[in-house]
């Protein structure tokens, strides 16, 4: 890590210009005059900053934690007060803080879809100007568009991902399949097959709307059409792809998911070798890395997820730093020095070799050792971005609620989908037009 403090330092020079966005209607301030430039000494820049990190608690944030220490080599003086919160809490808990002007962190690890939202706001500093936006074209394309609201930067891109499907390569030979499906009907022949050669599950779906969105893809279906501004959801191709799903899960070979906590047991029936293929991202490979019922990461095969009759595409998911907009500018240096470093290719690089979390940086792939992370291409080749809106993290709530309906209780897809389509139109984006 000598390199990465060393790179790090280099913010010594940097611009401490921060512009918050402004009001809650959506409109910008004029950008904050430049303060005078740090000193060249990284030890002199101090500051106290909180950090909400909303990755997972056992299986990533003692990476995190050792990456603060790293920081702290380099910027002795800057206190990283840091904070895991749960991902499922975080969302509001900024939200409400941030409109109290009270409680909210200084720095925040921000799922992308959040990114939008908080800006429309006026929670976030806008980083446009900033040492945090000079090497912009280092950042891939698509995991630099979520940190756009209204043509201005809000983020520095930390990690991107795509659902991928993964599979036990012991099952799969044992049950003499010699390749991952590459379409879902592919996916049902090898599933039947598993079942009678091994006796085992062959695939566990999570029945969540995320992570339904494969298929809804597959047939050339979304959730909304933002340039349109049109609701879809509920159109022939994304019913097509949710029907689809429910006869995967008739046929042989598939477990029946439950109601509630069925991530869990799908994450607990693949570490213990009990299923062979499930859906899920690279977020996951450390823990599955861990788990001695598995086999270790040489027993685990990454594919695209299978197509359907048009394609094959999975979401794009994945984390921004944003700060705070009501953040003191005095604590600019000392955030700016934090996330500079933290998104770095070397620090990234570490994160990917120590967890599987795929770089956001084209550099960062130079660096990496990790297999998996390569294996992991293919997978955000076919990905999908996302409608970047302020209410796109509002879109998963009533998809959530079709997704246990149509897939764990059974009901028709058409008629789930138009009650998404409703809830669409009457609570998240009242202005599109519907079917």
């Amino acid at each position: 890590m000598r390199r990465t403090a060393k790179a790090a330092a280099a913010v010594a020079g940097i611009s401490l210009a921060l512009a918050a966005c402004g009001s809650d209607s959506g409109t910008t301030n004029e950008p904050a005059a430049q303060t005078s430039a740090p000193t060249a000494n990284p030890a002199d820049i101090k500051a106290d900053l909180t950090w909400w990190d909303t990755s997972d608690a056992t299986n990533e944030g003692p990476a995190f934690k050792e990456l603060i220490a790293e920081f702290n080599k380099t910027y002795p003086n800057v206190k990283i007060n840091y904070q895991s919160v749960p991902f499922g809490e975080a969302q509001n808990k900024f939200k409400t803080a941030a409109a109290a002007k009270s409680g909210a962190p200084d720095i925040l690890r921000a799922e992308v879809a959040w990114v939008p939202e908080f800006a429309s706001l006026g929670y976030l500093y806008e980083l446009d100007g900033t040492e945090l936006t000079a090497d912009a074209a280092d950042f891939l394309e698509t995991p630099s568009s979520s940190t756009k609201y209204n043509g201005k930067t809000y983020g520095v891109p930390q990690v991107t991902d795509s659902l991928a499907l993964m599979y036990n390569k012991k099952l799969l030979t044992d049950a003499g399949i010699s390749a991952a499906p590459k379409t879902w009907d592919e996916l049902k022949a090898a599933a039947a097959t598993i079942k009678e050669k091994t006796g085992k599950n062959a695939v566990y779906l999570n029945p969540q709307g995320y992570f339904m969105l494969p298929f809804i893809y597959g047939e050339g279906g979304d959730l909304i059409d933002p340039e349109a501004k049109k609701i879809t959801v509920n159109a022939p191709e994304s019913v097509a792809g949710v029907e689809k799903e429910q006869e995967l899960l008739k046929s042989p070979g598939f477990a029946k998911p439950p109601a509630t906590d069925a991530y869990t047991g799908m994450m607990n029936e693949f570490k213990a070798g009990n299923v062979a293929m499930i859906i899920n991202g690279p977020w996951e490979v450390n823990n599955i890395k861990s788990a001695t019922t598995f086999g270790g990461l040489e027993n685990l095969g990454i594919a695209p997820v299978p197509s359907g009759s048009k394609k094959a595409g999975a979401p794009v998911g994945g984390h921004n730093y944003v700060v705070w907009s009501g953040m003191p500018q005095e604590k600019a240096a000392g955030a700016i020095a934090f996330i500079k470093f933290m998104s770095s290719a070397e620090s990234q690089a570490k994160l990917a070799d120590k967890l599987g979390l795929l770089p956001t940086r084209a550099s960062a792939y130079d660096k990496v050792s990790n297999p998996i992370i390569s294996e992991f291409k293919p997978v955000m080749d076919v990905a999908v971005a996302r409608a970047w809106i302020p209410e796109g993290g509002k879109l998963f709530g009533p998809l959530d609620e079709a997704a246990t309906k149509a897939l764990v209780q059974g009901a028709d897809a058409q008629a789930t989908l138009d009650e998404v389509a409703n809830k669409y139109k009457t609570e998240v984006v009242k202005d599109y037009a519907t079917q």
